[in-house]
């Protein structure tokens, strides 16, 4: 059987081609476009108010000169890491059970509509949820009622990488470990997360990177505070709710200060997402 094709179907092909490549570059350079500018943006506006104090004095009154915004800082990282320490094991685990256990049962299938749900719901309806929960019931705002919005938005990230990560693991890894004798928690542990690594780090950075930035939920359950406070039972400040109420003031003090923490969330997420990427390939190659 002949496999000629005439010029007239090579040279339709090659303008189909040439036109789809086309439209992916183009498509690639629109988005790369806005996020050089967003990153020019940034460090355009950002940087002049990069300074030791940002990292060591409070947060000024309006009107006034200097400052910074270490209580934000501070407070920024205690609610990040209790969200995070809240929801990432219950993600690892429930993801793990999803792709280690119950991989074809119908829990499995009611959890991960579950999870899509919670991963697409804005993050303010999770914010008015806690705050009805939480805060309400308290009667206050405080650390742990933001901590706990973060740990509901940190779950769906996690329990999505972890699955995703897991099943990508060759079944014969698992099969050999077994063969030796080795119990299916200890197959787990030191065979499927060994070898899913590098993911679950990712989705871990990921996690991180999602609830670093946001606002919302914030408002609704730890509002902000202007002084040093590290009592979680109360408000305490943090760096998204107070660049928010910064860059909405006249005040140009404020203003640079909040360009200056934006600034420094975007970097700070960046830096780790590049690090975590360099150490997971470096173990990989190990």
């Amino acid at each position: 059987m002949s496999t000629f094709t005439p010029p007239r179907f090579y040279n339709s092909r090659k303008r189909t081609n040439f036109m789809a490549m086309a439209a992916c570059y183009g498509a690639t350079l629109f988005g790369l476009t806005w996020l050089v500018l967003i990153l020019m943006t940034l460090v355009v506006n950002g940087l002049p108010g990069i300074s030791l104090a940002l990292f060591t004095e409070m947060t000024p009154p309006p009107n006034a000169q200097g400052g910074g915004l270490a209580n934000a800082i501070v407070g920024s990282l205690m609610l990040t890491v209790m969200g995070v320490g809240i929801g990432a094991p219950i993600g690892l685990l429930a993801g793990t059970y999803m792709a280690e256990y119950g991989r074809h049962s119908q829990l499995t299938s009611v959890i991960r509509f579950i999870n899509d749900i919670l991963l697409s719901a804005p993050s303010i309806i999770i914010g008015l949820f806690v705050y009805g929960a939480v805060v309400v019931p308290m009667g206050k705002f405080s650390g742990y009622a933001g901590a706990l919005a973060l740990a509901v938005i940190v779950i769906p990230v996690v329990v999505r990488t972890t699955e995703d990560m897991l099943l990508l693991v060759p079944n014969p890894l698992r099969e050999a470990a077994s063969a030796l004798g080795l119990p299916r928690s200890l197959v787990i542990r030191r065979v499927a997360y060994r070898a899913a690594r590098a993911g679950l780090m990712t989705g871990l950075l990921l996690a991180i990177a999602r609830v670093s930035g946001e606002t919302a939920p914030l408002l609704f359950t730890v509002l902000n505070n202007q002084f040093w406070n590290v009592d979680m039972a109360t408000s305490v400040a943090n760096l998204p709710v107070t660049i928010n109420n910064f860059i909405n003031n006249p005040d140009p003090n404020w203003k640079q200060l909040a360009w200056a923490g934006a600034l420094l969330i975007t970097f700070t997420v960046l830096s780790l997402n590049i690090i975590a990427r360099v150490v997971g390939s470096a173990r990989n190659e190990k």
